[in-house]
């Protein structure tokens, strides 16, 4: 179990895959853009590294780009695990359930997982 996961691995849909890109977030339209990286990615979910997540509800308008910056991966997400900063053992965080991505998103999300999984083995 890593550090990013805690107590709930077991419940989970997906499997995770290590991945740290640079992601671009915001709460509101009023608000800009907040940039961290994440720590995992599956097909249900990404989990961001960052001392301030938003308390879990919040919902969250999510950006990335694939490794080369040729595609866009946006949709909506929702937080549904806070990790707060100073917690031994780990990565103080926010894990957000994605809810409303389009099928190009999700297709560019499982691409990635894929190719992640092909450098494993």
């Amino acid at each position: 179990m890593s550090d990013s996961e805690g107590s709930g691995a077991e419940k989970r849909k997906y499997p995770r895959t290590p991945l740290s890109i640079l992601v671009q977030y915001r709460f509101n339209t009023f608000e800009d853009f907040l940039a961290e990286y994440s720590v995992n990615l599956s097909m249900g979910g990404i989990f961001i590294r960052t001392d301030q997540p938003k308390e879990e509800g919040s919902i969250i308008y999510l950006q990335f780009t694939l490794a080369d910056g040729s595609r866009l991966i946006e949709g909506m997400g929702k937080v549904v695990r806070v990790n707060p900063p100073g917690v031994a053992g780990r990565v103080a965080g926010m894990g957000i359930e994605f809810l409303n991505f389009d099928d190009e998103s999700m297709a560019l999300v499982e691409e990635i997982l894929a190719s992640r999984q092909a450098k494993k083995n």
